[in-house]
């Protein structure tokens, strides 16, 4: 078989070398999948990143001919999407990329960590071949799913991957060629997702896996960007409470990245209980720690007295200009306020009236009127939690019960959202 260039720290292996005929070399390929599969001598041996990928679906009994199409769940795609993290470098990978697409023969992919296709774009032709083979939104693309491709290999080897023709696992798939890397949390290491661009075998390029390789460098640059923008935002929040807390504190984003610290030896991370909640709690390295809410995060002071009942939290929604929704929350140390969107006042003011919690379902039909919206109203929540870290609990979504609530009604009966028909029944608006 043409030698290739071994894959190494300073960048990926492509499928085939420059100057290989890629018609010969997929005849080649053919000729070593047939082998391989029927358990006879192969003419040459595959490269080692798909000769792994080989063995480890033999080794797990997966069927080569098998035609099923991979796993399609579209109904929770927008949750997906939101809870990936991707969104922030979404924009940076489709421009990185254009080049490769532009032509109309690729189509780009991005995945998250479970292989999971979470968007696509490309010329629609090349879409409608996607489409028969199940590489759609929302399907499964994991080496378990659909065999050796670009984006299960590159999530199971841990590093940018070609996959070209017969290199494919299943027969189904020969008739293309796709080029995969991971993205990776630049704060942790860990794989949040993958960039891939597919498209018929004849388009292969050596150069395409770099170029994919290269982006996805560049989404990794972007989401440390913009963890640097949440907890400087942050930071200029915390920094006034912080001086006048008067014990050793700090400020974290929902993940328990430090973004200020008083009092105590620096923290890049600490250790936040999931899901955690307003008062009293014990978090490892520091001991039993007083939480409150901040916008976009958590004011963590250690205790310094025995526990006490947790200090009630006083949130005011002001609905008075109802173009301008405003949301003030004040505890023992941190008080803010903040402009929030009509949409977000809305899901408040109905939690407001509903203290007991409301579910997904039973928000859709609050503010859509159609119970199956279930995967719009968590997005939504997500969005709300993630800006208002411990103002809202989930299961079912609704104010801590040591929250003490108001709402300041418009100066007319205008709805906020004006569709929501809860709010608008509430309000006695016909």
């Amino acid at each position: 078989m043409t030698s290739h260039p071994a894959a190494s720290a300073h960048g990926p292996e492509p499928a085939l070398a420059a100057g290989d005929d890629p018609r010969s070399y997929a005849l080649l390929l053919s000729e070593v999948y047939d082998a391989t599969m029927a358990g006879t001598r192969a003419p040459a041996r595959p490269r080692d990143v798909i000769a792994d990928s080989w063995k480890r679906l033999l080794t797990r009994g997966v069927d080569p001919d098998r035609l099923a199409p991979p796993t399609v769940d579209a109904t929770g795609i927008d949750a997906l999407r939101e809870a990936s993290g991707l969104f922030a470098v979404l924009d940076d990978v489709s421009r990185g990329l254009d080049s490769v697409i532009d032509g109309g023969d690729n189509i780009l992919v991005v995945a998250d960590a479970r292989g999971r296709v979470l968007w696509r774009y490309g010329a629609p032709r090349v879409l409608g071949n996607a489409d028969r083979l199940g590489f759609v939104e929302g399907a499964q693309w994991s080496e378990n799913a659909v065999g050796t491709n670009a984006i299960g290999t590159a999530l199971a080897s841990n590093r940018a991957v070609q996959v070209f023709s017969a290199e494919h696992f299943l027969r189904s798939h020969h008739a293309w060629t796709c080029a995969g890397a991971p993205i990776k949390d630049p704060r942790t290491g860990q794989v949040v997702g993958v960039v891939d661009v597919s498209g018929p075998a004849a388009t292969v390029h050596p150069t395409t896996v770099a170029l994919v390789d290269l982006v996805a460098r560049l989404a990794e640059s972007q989401l440390r960007e913009a963890h640097d923008r949440t907890l400087n935002r942050l930071r200029t929040v915390a920094a006034p409470i912080l001086a006048r807390v008067g014990r050793p504190a700090l400020a974290v984003d929902p993940h328990g990245w430090v973004a200020a610290v008083d009092a105590l030896p620096p923290h890049s991370r600490i250790a936040l209980p999931h899901d955690a909640i307003p008062g009293r709690t014990w978090i490892p390295a520091l001991g039993p720690c007083d939480v409150e809410a901040l916008p976009g995060g958590w004011l963590v002071r250690l205790a310094d007295e025995p526990a006490a009942d947790a200090v009630a939290a006083s949130v005011t929604l002001d609905l008075r200009d109802a173009t301008a929704p405003r949301l003030r929350v004040a505890g023992q140390f941190a008080t803010w306020q903040r402009d929030i969107s009509p949409r977000h006042a809305g899901i408040l003011e109905l939690l407001a009236r509903h203290r007991q919690g409301r579910s997904a379902a039973e928000l859709a039909v609050d503010l859509y009127g159609d119970p199956s919206r279930v995967v719009t109203v968590r997005a939504e929540m997500s969005r709300l939690r993630r800006q208002f870290t411990g103002l809202v609990l989930g299961r079912p979504y609704r104010f801590a019960d040591s929250a003490i609530v108001d709402v300041l009604g418009p100066a007319d009966a205008t709805p906020s959202p004006p569709t929501a028909p809860a709010i608008r029944a509430g309000r006695g608006i016909r």
